[in-house]
């Protein structure tokens, strides 16, 4: 069996080419060195020096296993410096949940942010819906999420991180898209609508409930669909108009035109906006968690939320 002593003497008689330098590069005489450069020769059975001159070389053999043998050093001292950084928080793996509004603006801001701030940090990223999240936090496959509120489980911490408002989503060329004023709710009375599914996007569907419920608007619903792309392919179809997060501007889709509603509540969370929360399990003991939720609560300007323990 190769010894990462054996190794670490054949490197420094490989780089320096000379016994004598190579002990005194290492703190040992010379003798101890030679014989754990001739251990690792019987170990291997090939020859990695050529001593036939006055001069050591090393053998075609000895340039090839020099190349490897610095890739297990240098694997060697970086799995040390990660268990020394992992207590701290310093290096490890967080896995993040995210749901798919989440993609279209905040989440690449998280992914910068961590990947500057936590370099040694590896962030692995699933898509789901909350729901899935919640489950696969309390199964530990999932560190952190960020989820659609509200999330009724003990087990489960939660921080505030964004609100966003409402947009109208109108095929290019009707009337609310072309016409001024902005749209106002009372105008989807009436009106053929893409609505949010009541069991994949409960919590869309619960807010645009509430909300036209408020105003006394009873819009058409023609379709429940889960994702917003698709409830916006659906609308340049002309099947519907829609209500979406202001993120879904990031998605630039031809054929439809993006107004903002007049008479929404403004000012925070209300049945006008739609909110993203961060959430956690309680008790996770992975050191890098702590780290990536303050990294991720500061991006969103939260200072005011659930501390993170």
């Amino acid at each position: 069996m190769v010894s990462m002593e054996q190794l670490v003497g054949f490197v420094a008689v490989a780089e320096e080419l000379h016994y004598g330098r190579a002990a005194a590069r290492l703190r040992m005489t010379q003798p101890p060195l030679s014989r754990r450069v001739q251990a690792l020769e019987r170990e291997l059975g090939v020859e990695l020096f050529d001593r036939s001159r006055r001069t050591i070389r090393l053998t075609p053999a000895g340039r090839a296993f020099l190349a490897e043998a610095r890739k297990v050093l240098h694997a060697s001292q970086e799995a040390v410096l990660t268990a020394r950084r992992t207590p701290r928080g310093d290096a490890g793996v967080v896995t993040l949940g995210f749901t798919a509004t989440t993609a279209y603006s905040f989440l690449e801001r998280v992914v910068t942010e961590a990947a500057a701030r936590l370099p040694g940090v590896e962030l692995v990223l699933r898509e789901m819906v909350t729901a899935a999240q919640v489950e696969a936090l309390l199964a530990g496959a999932v560190d952190v999420g960020m989820v659609r509120p509200p999330v009724r489980t003990a087990d489960i911490r939660t921080a505030p991180l964004t609100s966003e408002p409402l947009l109208a989503a109108l095929p290019e060329g009707h009337p609310l898209a072309v016409r001024a004023p902005y749209p106002g709710v009372a105008d989807f009375d009436g009106e053929p609508f893409i609505m949010y599914s009541p069991s994949e996007a409960r919590y869309f569907h619960e807010v645009l409930i509430a909300l036209f419920r408020a105003a006394g608007v009873q819009p058409v619903h023609r379709q429940y669909l889960s994702q917003v792309h698709t409830i916006l392919a659906m609308v340049k179809a002309g099947l519907g108009l829609a209500l979406v997060p202001a993120a879904a501007a990031a998605l630039r889709m031809d054929g439809v035109v993006l107004r903002p509603v007049t008479g929404l509540p403004e000012g925070g969370p209300g049945p006008g906006t739609v909110r993203l929360d961060l959430a956690w399990r309680a008790g996770n003991d992975n050191p890098a968690l702590p780290r990536l939720l303050r990294v991720i609560r500061r991006l969103a300007g939260d200072r005011q939320g659930s501390p993170i323990t």
